[in-house]
């Protein structure tokens, strides 16, 4: 037997370890056991339903989706908002009701780090597993928390990334998951373990939710900024008129208003099929910006283009040199040697969102927002503003760049010390 190396000076290890027989989990504390998934946990799947069948008032239903973005880890039904279900699957699929520490696993995911995505339940709310899903049930007296920090390790989510299948969506099924192996501590080291673990890791939590704040000020100020910008200008002194627009607002003294039609001429881009999309050749931007690459090119030059259809219709990208614009892409032609950025800064102001006429799929007419009145300052203006756009854009993304280096640090730190904590390289009691 092998004495554990000490991790730091502040850590301590246990007093002697064993192989555990895992390759991606090494040496374990001498005393713990290792186990089979399919010998701690039974499984089942959950309800075979689609999106269609969620409904606003019934019972709760967790999906493979929201385990992906929202409810990772752990799932508490008084704090997190769930679309339901009908009470006839009280009758017809009561196996996919969970329990109280039940624990659900997303059956696909889109990359490979998301292998193994699970939600625990902490709540005691009447709750369905819904579609893309599976379920895990303690069958041995287990502490749900520490197993769900064992879920959330690396040593375990290794296991699964070994072995799934997939190339663009990947599958987690009942047997990959019942052949993994789990570490079991005695129960009154899985209640420290995971008492120590929660104190810490929502204490990491709270710091990124910190830093996540901070960028969302960053970004509004930067919109301040621009807003200001490209509606008042640069000169704070400047004697201000009503422009008649309500977006707009107050505009300096000699600034005139125009239609866009009056600034720029706007035109959709060409139908690429996706079948002609390459690796390599000259960008394809569409309505949500890069895609991948063309043989061939539509435009030469540095242009702002306008998404025209879905979601996001109306938000503004850039493109510069030789790209292909396809059909869901307007690009925007200046008139009179408008600058591109200052233009297409305005545009983003502008809110073309708001214009859009569906709701099933959104879009947004060129003959309508070629309308549009905006702000418009001389020439040498322009430049200046969107000299000064840039600045401060570079200034505030810095500062951005850094805070999500920050986040990325502490979740670094969040996921090496569930590991060592969980795995027993670190004893922390």
């Amino acid at each position: 037997m092998k004495k554990a190396v000490i991790v730091s000076e502040r850590s301590r290890s246990y007093e002697c370890y064993k192989d555990s027989g895992v390759a991606w989990l090494g040496e374990i504390p001498e005393h713990w056991e290792v186990k089979k998934f399919k010998f701690v946990l039974n499984q089942s799947k959950g309800l075979t339903i689609t999106k269609q069948n969620l409904i606003s008032k019934g019972i709760f239903c967790v999906n493979y989706g929201e385990i992906h973005s929202k409810f990772g880890f752990e799932l508490d039904t008084s704090k997190n908002k769930l679309k339901c279900v009908n009470k006839e699957h009280l009758i017809t699929n009561p196996n996919s009701l969970l329990n109280k520490g039940d624990f659900v696993f997303a059956d696909t995911s889109e990359d490979i780090e998301g292998s193994g995505n699970f939600t625990h339940l902490k709540s005691s709310d009447r709750t369905f597993a819904g579609y893309h899903t599976v379920i895990a049930r303690p069958k041995i007296e287990i502490v749900s928390l520490f197993l769900a920090f064992v879920f959330d390790s690396t040593s375990f989510r290794n296991q699964i990334r070994k072995e799934v299948k997939g190339v663009k969506v990947f599958s987690i099924t009942q047997s990959v998951l019942k052949e993994t192996s789990i570490w079991v501590p005695p129960l009154p080291e899985q209640t420290k373990i995971a008492l120590f673990l929660d104190d810490k890791t929502t204490k990491i939590d709270d710091a990124i939710a910190i830093k996540a704040q901070q960028i969302d000020l960053l970004k509004e100020r930067k919109q301040i900024l621009i807003h200001k910008a490209v509606t008042r200008g640069l000169d704070d002194s400047v004697k201000l008129k009503d422009s008649g627009v309500e977006w707009i607002g107050e505009i300096p003294e000699h600034w005139e208003v125009k239609a866009l039609k009056f600034i720029s001429n706007l035109q959709s881009g060409e139908f690429i099929s996706s079948e002609d999309f390459k690796l390599e050749g000259y960008p394809v931007y569409g309505g949500n910006g890069f895609r991948a690459y063309s043989e061939n090119y539509t435009n030469e030059g540095l242009y702002a283009l306008i998404g025209r259809q879905g979601a996001l219709c109306g938000n503004v990208n850039y493109a510069e040199g030789k790209f292909y614009a396809t059909e869901h892409a307007v690009v925007v032609y200046p008139i009179n040697k408008e600058d591109t950025l200052w233009l297409g800064e305005t545009i983003k102001v502008a809110n073309f969102n708001r214009l859009s006429q569906s709701a099933a799929q959104p879009g947004i007419a060129v003959g309508v927002i070629k309308n549009e009145r905006f702000p418009y300052p001389p020439l040498s203006e322009q430049k200046e503003i969107s000299t000064y756009i840039e600045t401060v854009s570079q200034k505030i993304e810095t500062a951005i760049g850094l805070k999500q280096q920050e986040i990325e640090k502490l979740k670094e730190y969040k996921s090496s010390l569930i590991n060592s904590v969980v795995t027993g390289k670190v004893k922390v009691f």
